[in-house]
């Protein structure tokens, strides 16, 4: 028997969520050497309206791609958040970005202000994604941080490779932060 761990990432279209649903996938398939499927949905505003992205990451195979019950889920808008909370697990890892979700349904929840440590550290929101990825690898652990490194400087947009490993490290220090305040 495998280890199946479903992870919804879910927010606004134009925020990135999508590519970093990728991104996942390929690190821990290219270099972790797990098994990954990678689903996405978006509305037809494309920027502004609901968006997300599944990936589902096994040591063995993988026989449905689909999330069933979230053992992560990052939500970086409030309509993402009031949608897909109730697919979470009831001991799931749930990141909300605090910038743009202020009514989280559970004290569980880690509220991380995601674009602003985005903003802080690249200068750019739309680093926010793969500030998102590093908190959620970092207290999850489902994919290595090396994996997750080489996959971002492999997907980031031509030029922008640094900024984005800037912002992937951000995501991991705050994880640090966050382990280490419990």
């Amino acid at each position: 028997m495998g280890e199946r761990f479903e992870i919804r990432l879910a927010g606004s279209g134009g925020q990135g969520l999508i590519l970093a649903g990728l991104i996942l996938a390929e690190a821990a398939v290219l270099y972790d050497g797990k098994n990954a499927c990678q689903t996405q949905s978006y509305g037809p505003e494309a920027r502004g309206g609901a968006s997300k992205a599944e990936v589902v990451i096994d040591t063995d195979e993988i026989d449905y791609p689909k999330v069933i019950a979230a053992d992560a889920l990052l939500t970086m808008s409030q309509e993402a958040c009031d949608k897909y909370y109730h697919d979470l697990k009831r001991d799931g890892l749930f990141i909300v970005d605090s910038v743009h979700v202020r009514r989280v349904p559970t004290s569980r929840a880690h509220r991380v202000p995601i674009t602003q440590i985005a903003e802080d550290t690249t200068g750019r929101r739309i680093t926010a994604n793969i500030v998102g990825l590093g908190i959620l690898a970092g207290l999850s652990g489902i994919v290595s941080r090396e994996a997750l490194e080489r996959a971002v400087a492999a997907r980031a947009p031509r030029g922008t490779q640094e900024i984005n490993l800037q912002a992937l490290a951000a995501g991991f220090e705050a994880a640090e932060k966050l382990q280490a305040e419990r």
